[in-house]
């Protein structure tokens, strides 16, 4: 069987650590988060702040229902009044670029003012690990945090948060950009993508930048999505609906809950099935460790789900009491382990040696029931370590052997665990919408000027549904934060082994479905980012490049600065006999190439069928001929992963990839 990449997958099948049930101190705790999530003046508008300029902005905040609010700034005055969620929204503006400004709100006895406000553009950057690397990972970053120094770019960190409902408010503040600020974040400092397109901004414009950078790394583009949005593609439908019904309140413990659905899709399962008073005399039993597909058992051939295993183990009576360890050699791919029906631990990775502890408090002389829910969800399944690997252990004692026969039960296979229940991970950000909701929600309606995007990594095994899902994406975005919002996409870098013979891999497809989104969703763009990847490493060191390429981009397109803002751009496609005439624009300059130019461009005929060939730079036009293809009709350029040559223009920028038919 094909081995699934687990992170969709896994995150949806794999019990997560169960939620602390509702106490005192727990509704102590959530009282204090909804005051925190509810305060008088969203944390957007904190000391330090950047507002938009140029237009009327939204302030807002939470009160007394029916209380009246007056917010003023400067010589502005404007009022409004909570509605019956003591929610309150007014707007003031337009103010020109510049500042200090000092923003007070008053209702009733209740009042704030914050200082250091200044007017200017904001943006929005968001995305995955590239997004997130901080300023401190890059390879000059000593120099570069050293040389921070501007209190017209401020800095706003949206926290890392997971919701399966809409947050109304963030824990930050906006900060100047100095050396010391820009050092904080959770992946070795301030996005350094961010940044750097800020600076830029801020050198060619002279107007004050505001830099919100709420990412994530190793994140899917579906958990940006809110569900409304994302509920329009019929990709996602399913996955939205197995969601809420998993997340629906429930007065049952949850692993009570998942017993309960073995037991409906199976009725053979007891829904006790982990304890020591279930009655198991049916189940049949396997020799372990050993991986079931290779078992010979016919019903578990090409098996991918659940399958229940346990095992009867004599606990010698000077062990009662005792803290035990229990060890059970590597798992494919996930489990969740029982020991007389209570849970000792959980792990998810087929290669990951289990090994969990039993408090004393559990252990009881005699029989006692270790009882485990194996997951597969593609590979050999079931306990893959070696038989030495099995064993109960306690300090200072010979342990117990746990290879041999145990009982089995086949649960459910992968197509029918769709709509397993399961609880709302914290630490689990791919599931549908949850950093919409923890993280892009709680900004709105802010004013902005545009957004950043740096993702796709995530995705890349999708290329045609990302297609669908990044313009979706967009709308829902400019939904939320008003039009039009311009929204810049960084392509994906290169990544991993160049090609020998030219191929058809997902990352190229991947960055042509981003190319698409850029070139047919209105008021976007795109920074093109494959000439300066690593093979080795899937976050490259040089973040300026990326910078400086989405602010040329946003300086010619948003602020109709006359730029080149593109690297050479393919205009049309000739076939003249054995060759092939490409002509580009965005070619002033003149065109040159950079690396293995040999293995850059790839040629097919009528047949399809690809290989290298010869280009020959003519002014704005590439040549392209192969001796092994007489009559080409398709070409490509840069359709790799980690392409080997790049195509520039004058103003050094480079073409983006491309496959296309005279």
């Amino acid at each position: 069987m094909i081995r699934l990449l687990p992170v969709l997958l896994c995150a949806a099948i794999v019990a997560p650590i169960a939620l602390t049930s509702t106490s005192a101190r727990a509704q102590s705790e959530a009282a204090t988060m909804q005051a925190q999530e509810k305060p008088f003046l969203h944390a957007l508008f904190s000391d330090n702040a950047v507002l938009q300029r140029d237009r009327a902005i939204p302030v807002w905040g939470w009160t007394t229902p029916g209380q009246a609010v007056t917010v003023k700034i400067d010589d502005q005055t404007t009022t409004a009044r909570a509605d019956a969620s003591g929610r309150w929204m007014t707007r003031i503006g337009p103010l020109a670029a510049g500042g200090p400004h000092t923003l007070s709100v008053q209702s009733g006895n209740d009042s704030v003012m914050r200082r250091n406000i200044l007017f200017g553009d904001v943006w929005l950057c968001s995305g995955q690990s590239n997004m997130e690397m901080g300023i401190g990972n890059l390879a000059n970053a000593d120099a570069e945090i050293a040389g921070v120094n501007n209190s017209n770019i401020r800095l706003f960190t949206v926290p890392k948060r997971v919701a399966t409902s809409p947050v109304q408010n963030v824990d930050s503040q906006w900060l100047e950009a100095n050396s010391t600020n820009i050092k904080q974040g959770a992946r070795n400092g301030f996005s350094a993508v961010a940044y750097f397109f800020g600076r830029k901004l801020n050198q060619e414009l002279n107007v004050p930048i505001g830099l919100i950078h709420s990412s994530w790394g190793g994140t899917v583009a579906q958990a940006w999505v809110s569900e409304s949005a994302l509920g329009t593609l019929p990709d996602f439908r399913q996955n939205i609906a197995d969601f809420k019904a998993a997340n629906a309140p429930s007065s049952l413990p949850f692993e009570q809950r998942v017993n309960n659905w073995l037991t409906n899709f199976n009725p053979t399962i007891p829904t006790n099935w982990a304890t020591p008073q279930a009655n198991v005399a049916a189940w049949k039993s396997e020799g372990l460790p050993g991986n079931w597909e290779n078992s010979g058992i016919a019903e578990l051939s090409g098996f991918d789900g659940i399958v229940l295993f346990r095992r009867e183990v004599e606990v010698p009576t000077d062990w009662a009491g005792q803290n035990l360890t229990l060890d059970l050699g590597a798992i494919d791919d996930s489990d969740v382990t029982y020991w007389n029906g209570v849970r000792v631990g959980s792990t998810d990775g087929w290669n990951t040696k289990r090994s969990y502890q039993i408090p004393g408090a559990q252990v009881k002389a005699g029989r006692n029931i270790i009882a485990v829910r194996a997951t597969d969800t593609g590979g050999g399944g079931g306990f893959g370590g070696a038989a030495s690997e099995m064993k109960l252990g306690r300090a200072g004692s010979n342990p117990i052997v746990l290879s041999g026969a145990w009982k089995y039960h086949i649960g459910a296979p992968l197509d029918k665990m769709s709509a397993m229940p399961r609880e709302i991970n914290r630490n689990d950000p791919n599931q549908v919408d949850v950093l919409y909701n923890g993280m892009i929600a709680p900004l709105e309606p802010f004013a902005l000027k545009g957004a950043l995007w740096y993702q796709g990594e995530s995705n890349a095994e999708n290329p045609e549904q990302y297609g669908r899902l990044l313009p979706t994406l967009i709308r829902d975005w400019r939904g939320k934060f008003g039009e039009p919002l311009p929204f810049y996409i960084v392509q994906l870098a290169g990544f991993m082994a160049p090609d020998d013979a030219p191929r058809n891999d997902d990352w190229p497809r991947l960055r042509a479905a981003q190319m698409k989104v850029a070139q047919t969703v209105p008021n976007t763009g795109i920074a093109i980012t494959t000439d300066i990847g690593e093979e080795k490493d899937i976050h490259p060191k040089n973040k300026q490049d990326v910078g400086l390429r989405l602010a040329l981009v946003a300086l010619a397109d948003t602020y109709g600065k006359k730029i080149e803002s593109s690297g050479p751009t393919l205009q049309s496609v000739t076939a003249n006999g054995d060759a092939l005439t490409l002509s580009f624009v965005h070619a002033e300059g003149g065109l040159s190439l950079k690396g293995d130019s040999s293995r850059v461009f790839a040629v097919a005929g009528a047949d399809r069928n690809w290989f290298w060939a010869t280009p020959r730079i003519e002014g704005n036009r590439v040549i392209l001929t192969s001796p092994v293809v007489p009559n080409p009709k398709y070409v490509r350029y840069g359709w790799s992963n980690l392409p080997r040559a790049t195509l520039y223009n004058g103003a050094n920028l480079p073409a983006p990839p491309f496959e296309r038919a005279p």
